[in-house]
């Protein structure tokens, strides 16, 4: 399962002081973890970056990166049953809840994550953007305000009656 990372309030501010002196391959890819890459993404530019294997390991170690999403979470299993990402009543409360969480969490910013929202004709293309999502929410407000969206988002798919 690959994972989506993203900096903690540590990483970003070491980016900003460099207090912590990283080896420039750790560096360089504590710059390249934006919420929006994979580890599978990510663990492809360590030669280039000249970073070791562990990179991401050690970033996470030390408290500068965290996952926020991914195969949407570390335990998380695929939110749909056959036929249920076709559902009409679950489409439109997951539209629903994904478009106050861009107003309530993004705002001004939520603008692009909304027009992507808009898009989605089912709910399953709407679950392909949680990790997007996610991330988006990590940025504007904070990681644990991600994970405990994806936690709420997949409580509300778990709290819906499946449709034959």
């Amino acid at each position: 399962m690959a994972y989506i990372h993203a900096k903690t309030a540590a990483g970003r501010q070491e980016i900003e002081d460099r207090a912590r002196r990283l080896p420039p391959g750790l560096r360089s890819i504590l710059l390249m973890v934006d919420g929006q890459r994979d580890d599978n993404e990510l663990t492809g530019m360590l030669p280039g970056l000249r970073a070791p294997d562990d990179a991401l390991a050690q970033l996470a170690e030390m408290g500068l990166i965290e996952v926020v999403g991914g195969a949407l979470a570390p335990s998380a299993p695929r939110a749909f049953t056959s036929g249920r990402e076709q559902d009409p009543v679950l489409y439109k409360q997951l539209y629903e809840w994904m478009s106050e969480s861009v107003r309530k969490y993004l705002g001004l910013k939520g603008y692009f994550m909304q027009l992507k929202i808009e898009r989605c004709a089912d709910a399953a293309s709407l679950e392909k953007l949680w990790p997007e999502m996610a991330a988006a929410v990590s940025k504007a407000k904070s990681p644990a305000l991600a994970t405990r969206w994806l936690e709420e988002t997949r409580a509300l798919l778990a709290s819906q009656p499946e449709t034959v």
